[in-house]
């Protein structure tokens, strides 16, 4: 494992772009993300797109210009679908040349030809919509904050609020791809059975304890053959990059359900990323060391190695905001609720990568991983409404005189996240946004 920071993280770096240059800018010319897009309501193809200060780069028209040659044009090209699957199979070398590329046409020092050139290339990001940027075969969701597992635990099992393997196995368990869904997912409120407290039989009904999770995402680039270990030392070469994802969860069904085995009904409904995904390189100024407290149990060997202690921590700021029926009516706009980093996960990105593959697991590019909900030490950086509210028994306050134990019909909740710091550029990572329907049952 190798963090180099190279010419494309020089935070003095401009576009001839303005909007890119803009202070606060989430996608400056040291990011580049990825999405896939078409101009809103049309019968465009979807096809791959780099985000641009306030413009979307098409890769499917660039790649018909000349502007791109060689190892990059190939990575191009296999951005011209309507997934980006093909182009998670090229690996690390096309995925950098592409990147360095596409850095060149946009800097502020490109030749005048070749700036006409890719203007011709880019839509305005007002006039776009998205969809899931990947063909995503499996979904696997993680539980990897010893600071949420103290919080829930601390509700449901007082004297004991850690079960004994947290701290020795990334936890995971696997999802439903096929309810994921690109920020601004609409769906309706999950039907179960729960237990009712002091009930001696569950009743089947909507739930009434939904809630959110800060989260995320993990897509796998190239996969493993099977049977194949991914070591540690070389989990970033089988990682494309992260977005936001928000695992939506039903409490009540969930508690009912999870004894003896996991998630089923409870977090099966609806699963909301974020279109953008930021690329392993665009966060390399933003590593920190991962550390594990000296009076904590140490990761076994195969989850051990120098360069995760030395850079496998993420220092990416999130945010948690909650637009309720009632704000998004009166136009007051919506609350936050929370805010944290992602360097307080207990483990890293690379180890829950090793670990998925040391039983025999076949991870394919594509593959999508929630990082589990992200909470951090202190006040107010919970990551879900759970810890939050206590269960719903001490209700927040939203900005507008509202209240919320859990979440109503009509809310919408907005992820945001991005990396800032002296002396390099602010990488974001947009937002993702889904709201609650009534239930339908």
């Amino acid at each position: 494992m190798t963090v180099e920071l190279n010419h494309t993280h020089d935070a003095g770096a401009r576009s001839w772009l303005d909007a890119a240059n803009a202070a606060g800018c989430d996608f400056p010319i040291q990011n580049l993300p990825y999405a896939v897009f078409r101009r809103t309501g049309s019968n465009e193809l979807f096809r791959g797109g780099v985000a641009i200060g306030d413009q979307v780069l098409d890769l499917a028209a660039l790649a018909a210009r000349q502007e791109l040659q060689g190892t990059a044009l190939d990575g191009a090209r296999a951005c011209a679908h309507e997934v980006l699957n093909g182009f998670f199979a090229l690996g690390p070398t096309v995925w950098q040349a592409l990147r360095h590329a596409l850095f060149a046409l946009l800097k502020d020092d490109a030749a005048e030809r070749s700036i006409a050139e890719v203007r011709e290339c880019l839509v305005p990001l007002v006039e776009v919509e998205f969809r899931l940027p990947a063909r995503v075969g499996d979904y696997t969701d993680f539980y990897t904050s010893i600071d949420h597992a103290l919080n829930i635990g601390r509700l449901v099992r007082p004297d004991d609020p850690i079960t004994p393997n947290f701290q020795w196995i990334p936890i995971a368990y696997h999802g439903r791809a096929s309810t994921l869904g690109v920020s601004g997912q609409r769906f309706h409120r999950p039907m179960g059975q729960m237990l009712p407290p002091g009930a001696k039989a569950p009743v089947y009904g909507p739930c009434a304890r939904l809630d959110y999770e800060l989260e995320l995402g993990i897509y796998i680039g190239q996969g493993n053959a099977g049977g194949e270990q991914i070591p540690l030392a070389d989990a970033d070469q089988h990682i494309f990059g992260l977005c936001l994802l928000n695992d939506w969860s039903a409490r009540d069904i969930q508690f009912w359900e999870m004894a003896p085995l996991g998630p089923f009904l409870a977090k099966n409904f609806a699963t909301t990323v974020s279109p953008w995904i930021v690329t392993l390189e665009a966060l390399a100024p933003y590593r920190l060391p991962w550390t594990r407290p000296a009076d904590h149990p140490q990761p076994l060997a195969y989850l051990e190695d120098p360069g995760n202690r030395a850079h496998g921590a993420f220092d990416i700021q999130l945010e948690v905001w909650l637009e309720s029926a009632k704000a998004r009516a009166d136009g007051s706009g919506p609350s936050r609720l929370s805010s944290t980093s992602f360097r307080h996960q207990y483990w890293s990105i690379a180890q829950m990568v090793a670990h998925h593959t040391v039983g025999g697991c076949t991870l394919h590019g594509g593959d999508l991983f929630g990082s589990g909900t992200i909470s951090g030490p202190g006040p107010g950086e919970a990551g879900a409404m759970i810890e939050l509210t206590r269960a719903g028994q001490s209700p927040i306050a939203l900005g507008n005189g509202e209240q919320r134990g859990f979440l109503e019909d009509g809310d919408a909740v907005l992820l945001r996240g991005w990396c800032e710091k002296p002396g390099a550029a602010r990488v974001g990572f947009g937002e993702s946004r889904g709201m609650v329907l009534p239930a339908l049952g």
